[in-house]
């Protein structure tokens, strides 16, 4: 084996993709964020409840690329 080959990592990509669930009536939806930021909180339009309701994060699906664009969603 190469030195080469042992100094070479595999890059973190900058967003991943993240569920948030609604704290009223586990509603979920998939948003994207950047790794480094806190955890997702949000209120959005709960389509079971017809209300607004507070959105947490509560799992990580996966990795994005790095050349992809994301959308800005307001978090609280």
């Amino acid at each position: 084996m190469f030195l080469t080959n042992v100094l070479f990592k595999k890059a973190k990509s900058k967003y991943i993709m993240v569920i948030i669930e609604s704290a009223v009536s586990g509603h979920q939806k998939t948003r994207i964020r950047e790794r480094l930021a806190d955890k997702m909180e949000s209120i959005e339009f709960d389509p079971y409840i017809q209300q607004e309701s507070l959105y947490k994060e509560c799992k990580k699906i996966r990795s994005m690329k790095s050349t992809w664009k994301p959308t800005v969603y307001k978090q609280i």
